[in-house]
Formats: C-alpha cells, structure tokens, sequence
C-alpha cells in the first residue's frame, strides 16, 4: 500500500511539474501567422507598397493551384535574366539562393528576402556580385499577374528560386 502511494504521488508531482504555463507574449506581433511570414521592415521595404487585404491577408502562391503566374510565363523570367545577368562580375560561387516576396492584388511587388544555401541545403553567404545581381533583376519584373482566390483578386507569396555553379545561373525555379 506505501508504494502505491508513493507511486501515485511521484506521477502527480510528474504531472504537475509538467505543467508550466506559458509566458505570453509580449504584442502580438512576436509570433508570425505563417512560418516565413514577411513582416514589413522600414529600413528594407518600400513604405508606399501596399497590400489589399492587409498582413492577415496575403496567400501562399499555391493558394489558388494556378502555380507561377507571370506576364510570358517562366520563359519570360529566364529570357530576363539570361539577358541581364553578367557572369563576368559573379564570383565563381556555387549554391542556391531563394528570393522571396510579395505581389500585392495589382499585381506590384515588395518585402523581398534572401536565403542562400549550399548544395546541403546549410545557410551560407553568397557573394553580393551574385545576390546584388539576382535581387536587382528580380525586383525589376513587372509581369506578375494579380491572382484570384474564390473570385476575388488576393495579395500573395511569390519565391524564385536561382541554382548557381561557378557564377552562373544554370536553373530557374519553380
């Protein structure tokens, strides 16, 4: 009987002890809605853009399952960039950097953010000859189209991915 007991009471103080509450959060802007959400950053993003639907509001890309939407399709990006990016000034760098941002529902676009990784997918830093280029170029697409979701044009997310190996682009996604 003792040992129940003490078996019961050591489950209970387990339990309870398990039982921590959570510190809550300080505003609600310190948890994003989505993992990678893109929160507006003054000293990065353009004050004017503005999004339809406000920061609740914008979608994942895949959200209305039309995938890439662009002015001349994918083509058109890669015609761009084969046209405007100079391997001659690229560092001979390999890896993958993945350019993401928003297209508001008037088809404009902002917040963009940089990740580079490596063949292993490990963040690393990539050359600025490289990223300064692919981020400039990426910024001046102006084919993107609006999307619709439930009949009704939405704000979005929107990434490219740029496969680079000694310098040059050699695939575009998605």
């Amino acid at each position: 009987m003792h040992i129940q007991i003490s078996f019961i009471l050591i489950i209970l103080l387990t339990l309870i002890s398990g039982c921590q509450s959570r510190k809550k959060p300080s505003s609600s802007n310190e948890y994003l809605r989505w993992v990678d959400d893109i929160q507006f950053d003054p000293t990065l993003d353009d004050e004017s853009f503005a999004l339809c639907h406000g920061e609740d509001g914008v979608l994942q890309y895949f959200n209305n399952s039309k995938g890439l939407e662009y002015e001349g399709e994918k083509h058109a990006i890669i015609k761009e960039f084969e046209e405007r990016y100079d391997t001659t000034i690229a560092a001979k760098e390999s890896g993958l950097i993945r350019i993401r941002f928003i297209v508001n529902c008037q088809g404009e676009t902002d917040r963009f953010r940089i990740l580079s990784m490596d063949e292993n997918y490990n963040q690393i830093k990539i050359d600025q000859s490289i990223t300064h280029q692919i981020l400039n170029i990426t910024k001046s697409l102006k084919g993107w189209k609006p999307k619709t979701f439930e009949e009704e044009t939405v704000d979005y997310y929107q990434y490219l991915i740029f496969k680079i190996h000694q310098g040059k682009i050699v695939k575009i996604l998605p």
